[in-house]
């Protein structure tokens, strides 16, 4: 290995694995001088496409993430057990960018057919975890499965990243971190108290979290950024992929665009007596685009060193609040659809507004969301169209 100017590290032998057992110029030249096979081998590291895996990859915030990894120059693996999405996702991603992700069927509670992945694709270097079951009103009703399922693929992944060599972790949490802000914490900040979670799912991100900085403060030696994201709505500008939840739509949006093609009879606003201007809950609304976006930026800088703590908090949203109400008249104008709505109980769980206070991820990630409300909501209902179009729904 010295003679062809390798070194003993484990990234290292990797690049080695890859050119070094193939046509590689490096192993033509066997007269160069050990100062050129270097020179070469640093071009071929600087050039090699980093590896990121994304669990929960066929799923609405997977799969845009995965399109802008790879427009990026990264090499995306996906890791999805299907639960809440289709395998021909893979294929609108192939569509978009002209490069096919590999994609794996696999529960991240299933440790050894997680680590099969690892084997399989050596050289993995960042891992963005989304998979985990996200419907409040679900959490309620099944907690148990929330916490077995949440917490167990997140202790499987960061059990292997070591042995693997796995660098750095973008973990998808939620602003549901923050349960109820006072008003005084208003936008949140990241430094804003965690209070009581108002669901199992909000305390599954609450813990997770924990996990992650006890993990890291353990001296494991891996970076993390937990980036704190409100709520994403819309889908691609080309129509190819979006939102499609298998059978009755626990977010909004897609409830929302059902409800006005006539798939559903009627949205239901759960409660008109809250705290706010209108009564409906706020929430900060952020086009998918914008946040995928927000993934990419993150891994970068784990990748690039640049991150001055083990473990990273940002906030990933708009910075402005909006009703459901205004969301719903929002969407009325810049559809020309009017939508069949009704005014229900609150629903257990819900928080009655929130929105982020987003400086942090602006000046140090150097990321902004640039979209506004109306382009979020027109490509939702364009993805809805589309789905129409093709029989689907």
């Amino acid at each position: 290995l010295r003679q062809r100017g390798v070194f003993y590290t484990q990234q290292r032998k990797i690049i080695y694995h890859h050119y070094f057992k193939t046509n590689s110029p490096l192993i033509q030249s066997k007269r160069k001088s050990t100062k050129d096979k270097i020179s070469l081998f640093s071009k071929y590291k600087t050039t090699m496409k980093k590896t990121i895996l994304v669990t929960g990859g066929t799923g609405f915030i997977g799969s845009h993430t995965t399109v802008e990894l790879q427009n990026a120059g990264y090499d995306v693996v996906i890791v999805d057990n299907l639960s809440n999405s289709q395998a021909d996702v893979v294929d609108g991603i192939e569509k978009i960018t002209g490069i096919r992700p590999a994609f794996e069927e696999v529960d991240c509670c299933d440790l050894a057919g997680l680590e099969a992945v690892f084997q399989k694709y050596p050289g993995i270097q960042g891992i963005i975890h989304f998979a985990a079951s996200k419907a409040v009103g679900e959490s309620v009703e099944k907690p148990l499965m929330y916490y077995e399922n949440n917490l167990l693929s997140l202790i499987n992944l960061l059990k292997l990243m070591p042995k693997y060599d796995v660098k750095g972790i973008i973990f998808s949490s939620s602003c549901t971190v923050y349960g109820q802000p006072d008003p005084e914490n208003l936008p949140v900040t990241e430094e804003a108290p965690i209070k009581k979670a108002e669901s199992p799912y909000g305390n599954t991100k609450q813990i997770n979290e924990e996990i992650v900085q006890d993990y890291v403060k353990s001296g494991a030696p891996i970076s993390a950024i937990l980036l704190r994201y409100f709520n994403p709505i819309g889908s691609h500008p080309s129509g190819i992929i979006g939102e499609m939840p298998n059978g009755v739509p626990a977010n909004l949006i897609p409830y929302l665009t059902q409800t006005a093609i006539g798939i559903r009879p009627c949205l239901s606003v759960f409660g008109d007596d809250y705290d706010t201007p209108d009564g409906s809950c706020i929430r900060d609304f952020i086009y998918v685009l914008d946040l995928a976006k927000a993934h990419v930026a993150a891994m970068a800088r784990i990748l690039e060193g640049k991150n001055t703590e083990p473990v990273e908090i940002y906030n990933v949203g708009t910075g402005k609040g909006v009703s459901v109400f205004e969301l719903i008249n929002t969407f009325e104008k810049c559809t020309g659809v009017k939508l069949n709505y009704k005014v229900a109980p609150r629903r257990p769980g819900d928080i009655e507004k929130v929105w982020g206070n987003v400086d942090k991820a602006n000046k140090v990630l150097g990321w902004k969301a640039v979209h506004t409300l109306e382009e979020a909501l027109s490509s939702a209902w364009n993805w809805q169209k589309v789905l129409r179009e093709r029989g689907i729904m």
